[in-house]
């Protein structure tokens, strides 16, 4: 499984840039850094070699295609988000005739996943904490969208999104998520665990008592 970083830091993905597969960005993100979204967005491309994530902003077919095409336009790696409405479904379809890639996102039904894949998304991102946040099991969405795709043979990809923790991390590989995009908070958490932390200290301890 791939690990995204989503995140529009460039301080947090320089950071990370060598371990990382790609990164994500939302409209959000980019504006907690201020700065011209552009030349944001142009560093992170410069920064990581795999796929990075930039939403378009209008809520109309032709304006999500008029800004997609300028966003692909950026760097080579540009994944165009799209938001999953009827509109961005048939920008999805005509960007996908063009050969730009698409990450479909606000996924939070299976139904949604198959509209998606079915017009030709390169992406969808199905947001899990926030399915959790509604009582709803945002995982089980993930399995059943990864059930689908295999039926089908669609070739679309599943970034598990909108990771609040560690766990939601194993449980998409477990599932077979192709991806999942985690904050940087999440990225760190999952090189800890006490016990290595623990593990080490003692083997420092202990050579300290050896003659060099």
């Amino acid at each position: 499984m791939r690990i995204f970083l989503d995140t529009a830091s460039v301080a947090e993905i320089r950071e990370m840039a060598d371990l990382i597969d790609g990164v994500t960005t939302n409209p959000s993100l980019v504006a907690k850094e201020g700065g011209s979204f552009r030349e944001i967005l142009k560093e992170i491309c410069s920064l990581v070699s795999g796929p990075v994530s930039a939403e378009v902003l209008s809520l109309e077919t032709h304006g999500m295609v008029s800004e997609a095409r300028q966003l692909a336009k950026v760097a080579d790696n540009v994944v165009i988000k799209i938001p999953m409405t009827v509109a961005g479904m048939r920008a999805v379809r005509e960007l996908s005739a063009e050969g730009i890639a698409t990450n479909v996102t606000l996924i939070f039904s299976t139904t949604q996943a198959l509209w998606a894949a079915k017009c030709g998304a390169t992406f969808v991102s199905p947001f899990v904490g926030r399915i959790d946040d509604r009582a709803g099991d945002g995982m089980d969405v993930v399995d059943e969208i990864l059930e689908v795709y295999g039926n089908y043979g669609f070739h679309t990809e599943v970034i598990v999104a909108s990771v609040r923790h560690v766990r939601h991390v194993v449980e998409s590989a477990l599932l077979g998520a192709d991806i999942a995009t985690v904050p940087y908070k999440v990225a760190l958490q999952l090189f800890d665990h006490p016990l290595t932390d623990e593990g080490i200290q003692r083997f420092l301890k202990d050579w300290e008592g050896v003659s060099s």
